[in-house]
């Protein structure tokens, strides 16, 4: 279990580098793309709705973990102005075969809901964890599934970032 819990605990950041990368980015900089004015709350509650809307393109059934979003600084701006939100959660279907089969609905349906497919592949540890990450710019956010099969029980661990927002005026960044 502790083993497990390290490796969530390194994916999640991994995943939000990965997610707030290139692909995230203004073709004219390297910086994440901006999502507008917001409360740290309301941006919360706002990519809260996109990770639903991503639960609901996996098509099985299992548990869900209660992960709630935290905010992180945006890359290169001010971090009393400026934050992203991020949701890491996981899927713990009833069997295997469920994770794949919740794969490669994400892979289908994630193109069909505005969702551009930026990495599909194996990633470099030794379990050869299939890795999605796809970008919505509509949404301005970001998803990184793994697919963890050798895991006990299997599951997939999702990450979910937002681009950067700028908070209203006279108010100041909620860091949670």
């Amino acid at each position: 279990m502790k083993d497990k819990l390290s490796t969530l605990v390194l994916a999640v950041p991994l995943a939000v580098i990965t997610l707030t990368g290139c692909s995230m980015s203004d073709q004219n900089s390297d910086k994440t793309k901006f999502s507008g004015t917001s409360t740290t709350k309301d941006a919360s509650d706002a990519l809260l709705k996109v990770s639903s809307s991503i639960y609901e393109l996996i098509g099985v059934k299992g548990k869900a973990s209660d992960g709630s979003t935290g905010v992180q600084e945006c890359p290169g701006k001010d971090p009393k102005k400026y934050f992203q939100i991020f949701h890491p959660w996981s899927l713990h279907p009833a069997s295997a075969s469920d994770v794949e089969k919740a794969m490669k609905n994400l892979r289908a349906e994630l193109p069909k809901h505005g969702w551009k497919i930026v990495e599909y592949g194996p990633d470099t540890s030794k379990n050869k964890n299939i890795n999605l990450t796809a970008d919505n710019d509509e949404k301005k956010a970001g998803v990184n599934v793994v697919q963890m099969l050798k895991d006990n029980p299997p599951m997939l661990s999702i990450t979910v970032v937002s681009g950067c927002y700028k908070v209203p005026d006279g108010q100041k960044v909620e860091y949670f």
